[in-house]
């Protein structure tokens, strides 16, 4: 096991009151797999792209197709790289306390689950 990082509380401190774990309080952007999220990728910033290219030829109209955009980013482009990192990542570490200390370490390549997750 490759620990990464280990942090262990101080004798004297208070014990910490029980908090929602990080999993299931911070958003998920991650798609179920790397080509969906590259293909919603491209598709957000075409829209982007293409609503601004085509201000010239076809008016500002084409100005309201760039809010398609954050609906294919699921927010805004840095939500869409934070959820590709997400999914890069997803089942490749885990998070293990025991004890009270906490290591970050490789997750057990056979206990790996496709996990249902937003496309």
């Amino acid at each position: 096991m490759n620990t990464l990082n280990a942090m262990k509380p101080r004798q004297d401190a208070k014990a910490p009151v029980a908090a929602p774990s990080a999993s299931s309080a911070a958003p998920d952007f991650a798609s179920s797999s790397v080509p969906r999220h590259l293909a919603r990728g491209a598709i957000g910033f075409g829209l982007i792209v293409g609503s601004i290219a085509l201000v010239p030829v076809a008016g500002p109209a084409t100005l309201l197709a760039a809010p398609l955009a954050l609906i294919a980013f699921r927010g805004c482009p840095t939500c869409w790289m934070v959820g590709l990192a997400q999914t890069v990542s997803r089942g490749r570490l885990e998070r293990q306390c025991v004890d009270g200390v906490c290591t970050l370490a490789k997750a057990d390549p056979t206990a790996r689950t496709n996990p249902t997750a937003k496309g």
